[in-house]
C-alpha cells in the first residue's frame, strides 16, 4: 500500500530556504513518478516540481525554476524539495503525490497522480 508523509514545513521570512522532505511508503521509485504540488487558500492546487520515473527526467513550474531542487535519497524511500529565495507567493500547503502513469513529462498533470500526503504548510513572510 502506498502512503506518502510530508514533513519540513514551517514559517519562515522571505529570502530564506526551507527542505520539504516526503517519505514514502510501497513506493517503487523507478516505478513511480514523484511529485510536489502546492495549494494556496482560493487557489487551485498546482505542479510545483517532479522527478519522472523511467529515466528520471525533472520538471519545474516556471516560478520556481532556478530556485526550487526536486531530488531523492540514495535509498529511493524519501523525496526532498529543497526551497532557496523564498517568496511570500510561496506560502501554501505542499503535498507530495505519486503517480503509476503520467501522460506527459513536459507538464504535470493533476489527475495523473493519484497517490497523495496529507501535507505540510509553507508560510513565507515579508
Amino acid at each position: 500500500q502506498v502512503r506518502l508523509v510530508e514533513s519540513g514545513g514551517a514559517s519562515v521570512q522571505a529570502g530564506g530556504s526551507l527542505r520539504l522532505s516526503c517519505t514514502t511508503f510501497g513506493v517503487t521509485f523507478n516505478r513511480y513518478s514523484l511529485g510536489w504540488f502546492r495549494q494556496a487558500p482560493g487557489k487551485e492546487r498546482e505542479g510545483v516540481a517532479a522527478i519522472y520515473s523511467g529515466g528520471g527526467k525533472t520538471y519545474y513550474a516556471d516560478s520556481v525554476k532556478g530556485r526550487f531542487t526536486i531530488s531523492q535519497d540514495n535509498a529511493k524511500t524519501t523525496l526532498y524539495l529543497q526551497m532557496n529565495s523564498l517568496k511570500p507567493e510561496d506560502t501554501a500547503m505542499y503535498y507530495c503525490a505519486a503517480a503509476f502513469f503520467v501522460r506527459t513529462v513536459d507538464a504535470m498533470r493533476l489527475g495523473d497522480f493519484d497517490r497523495w500526503g496529507q501535507g505540510t504548510q509553507v508560510t513565507v513572510s515579508s
